[in-house]
């Protein structure tokens, strides 16, 4: 009985070996190649115009946190609609703070000028 147990074992293990292998022939023979990769970064197929690993203008950060803020937002307001009514005043409280605290954070992006685009 042990024996077969180590025959599918070892089954499973040549086919997975296998599939591997034939995956790996699979990209050899349909790759592009690896001297045009390596030359220039992916754009899409587009020649890049500018360096790789050029900077971003620092007004983007402040617009990425005010996107979490309003995507945390979000991932907290969904499960709170579904309690709040079992939960009661305390969960209206809460919300109300956590807005408050979003608000907060609007406030602060406003006056650093996340909210000027040009």
């Amino acid at each position: 009985m042990e024996s077969l147990i180590f025959l599918g074992i070892l089954s499973m293990l040549a086919l997975a070996c296998a599939t591997v292998g034939a995956l790996y022939a699979v990209h050899r023979l349909t790759s592009v190649a690896p001297g045009v990769v390596l030359s220039l970064p992916f754009h899409s197929g587009w020649q890049p115009e500018e360096h790789a690993l050029s900077r971003y203008h620092a007004r983007w950060y402040v617009a990425t946190l005010l996107f979490l803020a309003f995507d945390v937002e979000m991932l907290f307001m969904y499960p709170w609609a579904v309690v709040v009514a079992d939960l009661g005043v305390s969960a209206v409280v809460e919300m109300f703070l956590f807005l408050g605290a979003l608000v907060v954070a609007v406030v602060w992006v406003w006056r650093e000028g996340g909210l000027r685009w040009a």
